[in-house]
């Protein structure tokens, strides 16, 4: 019995140092794994890390062929695309960068060109309107017309204006002429002047009659404005004066006649004519009318400038305030009537801007 004791004792003792054994090897071995884990762990952490901090240049080195290691693969595979991208990118951006500063060089010799044009052209349209305002009728020609009294005004809203008028004197023979080009700036002022240049002609060449005038003078007009290859045109009007008497001829605005008592007549030129440059051939729409011009009446003739010029709210000056006007000076000379209805206008105007050219033009019979 002893001896059965002694070998179940042995037999226990020797199971337990097994279990002990086999515990520490399992340890050690849990041990070894975590520690390599820990370690590719460790080391994909710090180079995230540095991945952060912009080192696309970092790389890990995991050893172990588990699911750490396959991390590892894969995170050095991103880190090489993020290196690469990134290396693209800062190229794309310098060569862009290099694209713009060329673009900036560009652009500043192109307004350079700009400003250098601009000057060009600002000194040619100041020439231009130089030269428009010149050949207007002089205060001395004017004043030297016997039996009438002439005012007048004129203020393009450019720099050169499409509007024109004239006082044309050939020995007894006085026409006077009003017109508007389409539209204004430079084109508009150089057919203004075209139209100054053949009416002057045309008076200097004894043409008396209206008619013919107006004809001979859209021919010359058309094919000028053909040559120009513009499609530019106006409204014209001529008023030939004769003792008491005052033909009037061509389409333009209604003009304005005041008698001397106040009385206030409204002439439309619709019938008389068509617009100047519009076709090569008018003669059988040019028709005239005479019109009694006697002692103290005063004859209004503007452009469309006057009548459509706006205020604040956007309401025209209007016929109706351009005559109402007229009547309160009827009595005073022509200078003071042109005054006072530039000052009614321009009181109606207030700050809004002047967007077509003015002219007004006042005749009154001494």
């Amino acid at each position: 019995q002893q001896s059965i004791s002694s070998a179940t004792n042995r037999i226990l003792i020797t199971q337990v140092i097994a279990v002990i054994v086999s515990l520490l090897i399992v340890f050690a071995a849990v041990f070894g794994v975590s520690k390599r884990i820990t370690a590719g762990l460790s080391a994909l952490a710090g180079a995230a890390k540095r991945l952060q901090a912009k080192d696309y240049s970092v790389r890990v080195s995991i050893p172990t062929r588990d699911e750490v290691g396959a991390v590892g693969v894969a995170f050095n595979r991103m880190a090489e695309q993020i290196s690469f991208h990134t290396e693209n990118l800062e190229q794309l951006v310098d060569e862009r960068t290099r694209e713009l500063g060329d673009a900036n060089q560009e652009i500043s010799a192109l307004n350079e060109k700009l400003r250098d044009e601009n000057v060009r052209l600002g000194a040619e349209l100041a020439v231009a309107r130089q030269i428009q305002m010149m050949v207007l009728p002089k205060q001395f020609e004017l004043e030297a017309i016997p039996g009438l009294e002439i005012a007048a005004y004129m203020r393009p809203a450019d720099e050169v204006g499409g509007d024109y008028y004239d006082v044309l004197q050939n020995g007894s023979r006085v026409k006077i002429g009003i017109g508007d080009v389409t539209g204004h700036g430079l084109e508009s002022g150089v057919l203004m002047l075209m139209v100054q240049s053949v009416a002057r002609a045309l008076q200097e060449s004894d043409e008396a009659n209206p008619q013919q005038f107006l004809d001979r003078l859209n021919r010359a007009i058309y094919k000028n404005i053909e040559r120009t290859n513009t499609d530019k045109h106006l409204s014209l009007a001529f008023l030939d004066f004769e003792d008491e008497r005052v033909t009037l001829s061509g389409q333009h605005e209604d003009v304005l006649v005041v008698r001397a008592d106040g009385e206030v007549e409204r002439i439309d030129t619709i019938d008389l004519g068509l617009p100047v440059g519009l076709e090569n051939d008018i003669s059988k729409f040019i028709a005239t009318r005479d019109i009694l011009f006697e002692s103290g009446d005063v004859i209004v003739l503007h452009t469309d400038g006057v009548t459509e010029a706006e205020n604040h709210e956007r309401k025209l000056f209007g016929f109706e305030r351009l005559s109402q006007s007229v009547q309160r000076r009827h009595g005073s000379s022509a200078e003071d009537i042109k005054t006072g209805i530039i000052d009614d206008l321009m009181a109606h105007i207030g700050i809004q801007k002047i967007h077509d050219d003015i002219t007004l033009v006042i005749i009154r019979h001494t």
